[in-house]
């Protein structure tokens, strides 16, 4: 008892210290809020080149830029199976705070098509940092200069005649490939590839007749003329008004919906930690992103790929992902895309 008395001003002491510590702002290291103590991986379930990739880079540099993480950051392609080995890969590291992975239609597209074990609620979602657009492209030595003048040609020759390259199966791109067909009455020869960029060189190639790409992915050779854009797949025009190539701007390019097809669709552009991490951890990574959709560099590469900045977090993003799984479900219904299982 008595030594338990000598030792009690002690313990009174620490506490009062502590105590005026925290008031003044000055807290130990164990109470510190959590950060990263190691190397943080960003898992892209893409190929290298594509839209999802670029974005992840130009991230990994906006963070290096201005020392938004004191650790460093790895940016990793894991496309297989249209982006179900990167998803798994996620899924499979469970409590993780070190790994990042960028979110996309994939996150609902591959259970929905091929009953893949996962569903987006088994990670911890962060944050939507951008929305993306997607247009109907056409080799420019084709010669179409509109939707209808190429539309009317691929209904007009046998059904399957011309190619429609996209990223993956059953993903977006297909999705609205056949949203399309339904829209214009036609049949294409639907081409999968790993990665838009690689969707984009086959059309420049001439291997296909046209793609969907999102804009970051045709961009370079629309700029040096070997591809035209026919519409953007949206219920209004891009807001770029730059000049991108000689004579246009994003802004320039119709909706499909003004040429006669009503084919609406945008993408997520998000992140997401492993299931298992803490609201610690989110909330660090929160912040994070929104520390990097508030720079310069973040609102030139969202001019620059013509991309929709739009930031939610919290429950604000967890409701967007549920309302926007579910359109992914209808939409996949009635293209025929979901598994029969």
């Amino acid at each position: 008892m008595k030594h338990s008395t000598r030792r009690l001003p002690n313990k009174l002491y620490l506490l009062s210290s502590l105590a005026l510590l925290a008031g003044a702002g000055i807290v130990p290291a164990h109470a510190a809020a959590w950060e990263p103590t190691r190397s943080v991986e960003i898992i892209v379930p893409a190929g290298a080149g594509g839209a999802s990739d670029q974005m992840a880079r130009t991230i990994q540099s906006i963070i290096l830029k201005h020392k938004l993480m004191k650790q460093s950051t790895l940016v990793l392609n894991k496309g297989g199976a249209s982006g179900a080995e990167g998803i798994m890969d996620t899924k499979a590291s469970q409590g993780n705070p070190h790994k990042l992975m960028v979110a996309f239609s994939a996150i609902y597209t591959l259970p929905i098509a091929v009953d893949l074990p996962f569903n987006w609620t088994d990670l911890n979602p962060i944050a939507m940092i951008a929305q993306d657009e997607f247009l109907l492209w056409t080799n420019a030595e084709a010669g179409y200069k509109t939707a209808p003048d190429y539309l009317k040609a691929v209904k007009a020759a046998p059904p399957g005649t011309f190619k429609m390259g996209g990223t993956g199966a059953k993903r977006e791109d297909q999705i609205i490939t056949v949203a399309l067909e339904k829209a214009a009455g036609v049949k294409f020869t639907y081409v999968p590839y790993k990665s838009g960029g690689e969707a984009a060189t086959q059309l420049v190639g001439k291997h296909t007749d046209s793609n969907v790409n999102n804009p970051s992915e045709n961009i370079a050779q629309w700029r040096a003329g070997q591809l035209t854009a026919l519409c953007v797949f949206s219920n209004e025009r891009m807001v770029y008004k730059e000049k991108v190539t000689k004579d246009l701007s994003w802004a320039d390019i119709p909706t499909c919906k003004e040429q006669g097809y009503d084919v609406q669709y945008q993408m997520l552009r998000g992140f997401f930690l492993p299931g298992g991490t803490t609201p610690e951890q989110v909330a660090y990574y929160a912040d994070l992103l929104k520390k990097v959709s508030q720079t310069q560099e973040w609102k030139d590469y969202l001019a620059k790929q013509a991309l929709k900045g739009e930031y939610r977090d919290g429950d604000d993003f967890v409701q967007f992902l549920k309302k926007d799984e579910a359109n992914h479900k209808s939409l996949m219904q009635e293209a025929g895309l979901a598994s029969k299982k």
